[in-house]
């Protein structure tokens, strides 16, 4: 495993890109996600059940769209980083087949009132299929170099 640089606030500037990741949503992906979080609502894991609701096909759902967009941030973030809060919005879905990409940018680089160096993201995923599924915003405190 690659060990990842430590990003400073100083480093960074609003508009500027953070490290995403792309993840195949496969069949067995979404078994596992299911049998671990122990999500088993049929419309994740039973193609007839997803499909009678009106659905195309089963699809992730929304703890494994909170791990994803957790992991892009923390390691972004890093070590010596902190994840503050985040909230999400799953507008479509992410299904076997697709390829979803995890991707964000800083939308706001500024000092808090108590003197944390902060950054405002707005992350997203997308897919191939249905272009932009789940948007995120979140907030992260980063290490300073002074």
């Amino acid at each position: 495993m690659a060990v990842r640089e430590q990003v400073y606030w100083e480093d960074v500037k609003e508009g500027e890109e953070i490290p995403g990741f792309v993840l195949p949503i496969t069949e067995t992906q979404i078994a596992l996600q299911v049998s671990g979080s122990q999500d088993f609502y049929p419309v994740h894991h039973d193609r007839a059940f997803a499909r009678s609701g009106g659905h195309p096909d089963i699809f992730v759902n929304t703890g494994f769209m909170r791990a994803c967009f957790s992991r892009l941030m923390t390691d972004f973030v890093g070590d010596e980083g902190w994840l503050d809060r985040f909230s999400m919005q799953m507008r479509r879905m992410n299904r076997p087949g697709d390829e979803m990409a995890l991707k964000g940018v800083i939308k706001r680089k500024y000092i808090d009132e108590k003197g944390k160096h902060k950054l405002d993201l707005d992350v997203w995923a997308e897919n191939q299929r249905e272009g932009q599924t789940t948007v995120c915003e979140g907030t992260v405190t980063l290490p300073s170099r002074s």
